[in-house]
């Protein structure tokens, strides 16, 4: 039985042997494509002359700001977590974890804000309404703390725990995504199916590493594919369009 025991526990750390640098390689390029996809609108823009304006032509307001910085934390917070475990600082890991979930508490209450403010001033990508838009980030502030939230709970389950954090950074990268070079004309279609090419990553990662893939890629992949065509339906009903009306008022 001990010899049985010995023999999977083996196997389970061969089958994690690469789990840092996956998981530090995830964050690092995620972070990247965030950075190029913000980069004109909002990281460089910073530093050059004229006024701060988003994609849709709208002048950046306080709140939006606050979003920026709010969300780039977060970015900044995954590199700094998946460093502490690649480190074996675990224990200061699960200590920042802590702040890692007051700041997603916060995000979502300022995305939230940000989106129907942004919807009220009649802030979309060209070409789109703004009220049908509203669908895209509210549902990304769902899912986000979904994900955060389970997580947390489950952050005595260590391959689960990392697995729903990526999960819940997948959730909101498509925004960053749309904003790549070429991207935006696509519609969502197109940039929610780029931004998912890191869930299909982390797919293909476990099938190689372990031949199976986890529970939480699989339920959670699923919630997060699925919410792309449920979001496009919902957002051209009429009970969307008169909810959306209500909270931009």
């Amino acid at each position: 039985m001990a010899t049985a025991a010995a023999s999977r526990l083996a196997l389970r750390s061969a089958a994690g042997a690469y789990d840092r640098v996956f998981y530090s390689t995830m964050a690092i390029v995620m972070a990247l494509t965030v950075f190029i996809g913000f980069a004109p609108t909002f990281y460089l823009k910073a530093f050059g002359d004229g006024p701060m304006v988003t994609i849709s032509g709208s002048l950046f307001t306080p709140l939006v700001h606050l979003h920026g910085v709010l969300f780039t934390a977060w970015v900044v917070l995954f590199i700094v977590q998946t460093a502490l475990v690649a480190n074996h600082r675990v224990a200061v890991h699960r200590r920042l974890g802590i702040v890692g979930g007051l700041l997603a508490a916060v995000m979502v209450m300022v995305g939230m804000a940000t989106a129907i403010n942004g919807a009220a001033r009649g802030a979309a990508p060209p070409g789109v309404n703004p009220l049908v838009f509203l669908a895209v980030p509210l549902f990304d502030m769902l899912l986000f703390p979904t994900f955060v939230g389970a997580a947390l709970w489950l952050r005595t389950n260590k391959e689960a725990h990392k697995r729903l954090m990526l999960l819940a950074y997948i959730s909101i990268i498509a925004a960053a995504v749309a904003r790549l070079p070429g991207v935006l004309p696509l519609g969502p279609l197109g940039f929610f199916g780029l931004a998912f090419i890191f869930l299909l990553a982390a797919v293909i990662y476990d099938l190689v590493t372990r031949r199976r893939v986890h529970k939480a890629y699989i339920w959670g992949g699923a919630l997060l594919v699925g919410s792309v065509p449920l979001r496009l339906m919902v957002s051209g009903t009429e009970t969307w369009r008169a909810f959306a009306e209500f909270v931009t008022r």
